[in-house]
């Protein structure tokens, strides 16, 4: 799995996968034009739809109706270092029973992206040079 991210200026940066691209960008208040989510929407956004993508396959397993399926992802800023310090991830399914709220719990728990933030993953990072960068 792979994404390319290129910088189009500014603050504002394209990233592509598999032929898809979007847009991140800064608010105006932050040196941007607002033109796209920022990088910690984006992490909002990969948690909610992968959390919303285990909780739809749990209600189509058991033929649950899932078209008004929701789901909120809000996050705390905390400091020291900077970063998100505390996530809430809402589901809202109108009319699910009750005997199947603990499974959709339970169904997004599994998701990768939620796992993946709940066990530190080990992050490299690297910075290169290519020789081609420096060729006039």
């Amino acid at each position: 799995m792979q994404v390319t991210i290129q910088h189009l200026g500014d603050v504002k940066f394209e990233a592509s996968a598999r032929g898809h691209r979007v847009v991140c960008d800064q608010p105006a208040d932050n040196g941007g034009s607002d033109s796209g989510m920022t990088p910690p929407e984006y992490l909002l956004v990969s948690l909610g739809t992968c959390a919303g993508f285990y909780a739809a396959q749990y209600m189509k397993a058991r033929s649950l109706p899932h078209q008004s399926l929701e789901v909120k992802v809000s996050a705390e800023k905390a400091t020291q270092p900077a970063r998100l310090g505390q996530f809430r991830i809402e589901v809202v399914v109108p009319g699910l029973d009750p005997q199947h709220q603990a499974g959709v719990l339970r169904a997004v728990k599994a998701c990768l992206i939620h796992n993946t933030m709940i066990h530190s993953p080990v992050i490299e990072t690297v910075v290169s040079t290519p020789a081609a960068a420096f060729a006039a």
